[in-house]
């Protein structure tokens, strides 16, 4: 299936998803891109949902939005009603599952003057939901966490653990090709603080380009997640070690190495099988 896509493509794909129910948009997108894998879909959605949730976690979560939402849940419970109270709102309300789970939880154990729980309190009951004092609020926010692909200690876990295999899924590869190379724990060790997940023992040559360094990233990259990355770690690394090679496993948008201002950084969904060892030309 295609992992790198048009810009047309792309433009329509977020037309599709900013239309579409805020849960459960993978079938439907499945569907109408059917040339796309499901991995390329759910990183897209995922995407989406982080830049929404940027824009409107605020207005969302004021006091006084959250203290409507809390008399809506506790009315719902006194009125006995089924299961997914919270989930249901989450659909209303725009706020993910396990995020507006998270403002009821606070609410909940406001003080008496007012003040907000700890974080780490409220962080514990949502990686523990047996520790919540009132039963059905930790039910229904459990429920939420197993709802919400995106946040919460499920998601985060999920995510660090797809990132993690990559990574090694990256290194047996290389393995495999008799590349040798310093993994990311090695370099620390050698005084390093920002480190690819990859630096060359022996640069390599793809499509004609001298690489040291491989990042892996297990999403999709599109301009702004690239950009992102351009600033934060990719340019530091270029500075550091020359020219190198970023892989976005589950696709890119086309053309997005053009907005790297001379300064080399391959880009690819994979990685490139073609690599020329500095041996071979000797």
């Amino acid at each position: 299936m295609a992992r790198v896509i048009s810009k047309t493509t792309y433009s329509s794909l977020l037309d599709s998803v900013y239309k579409l129910p805020y849960r459960n948009r993978v079938q439907t997108l499945q569907k109408l891109f059917p040339q796309l894998s499901v991995d390329t879909l759910k990183c897209v959605v995922a995407q989406e949902c982080q830049r929404r949730m940027k824009g409107s976690h605020g207005r969302l979560t004021t006091s006084e939005a959250v203290e409507v939402l809390y008399k809506r849940y506790t009315n719902s419970i006194s009125m006995s009603e089924e299961p997914g109270i919270l989930i249901r709102l989450s659909d209303e309300n725009g706020l993910t599952p396990a995020l507006l789970a998270r403002s009821i939880i606070e609410r909940h154990y406001k003080k008496s003057d007012k003040t907000k729980p700890a974080k780490l309190l409220v962080s514990t009951l949502m990686k523990n939901t047996a520790l919540i004092d009132d039963r059905d609020l930790a039910f229904e926010t459990y429920l939420c966490l197993l709802e919400d692909d995106e946040y919460g200690p499920i998601a985060e876990a999920t995510k660090q653990s797809v990132g993690y295999e990559y990574e090694i899924r990256l290194r047996m590869e290389l393995e495999k090709c008799r590349v040798s190379f310093l993994h990311e724990e090695h370099l620390r060790v050698k005084g390093y603080d920002k480190t690819p997940d990859i630096k060359l023992e022996i640069p390599v040559a793809v499509d004609g380009q001298v690489i040291n360094w491989i990042e892996s990233k297990a999403l999709f990259g599109d301009e702004e997640v690239h950009r992102g990355y351009l600033k934060d770690q990719l340019y530091s690394y270029w500075n550091r070690f020359g020219p190198g090679l970023v892989i976005y496993w589950f696709g890119y948008v086309e053309d997005l190495e053009k907005i790297h201002q001379n300064r080399i950084i391959l880009i690819r969904d994979a990685l490139p099988m073609n690599m020329i060892f500095m041996e071979q030309n000797s």
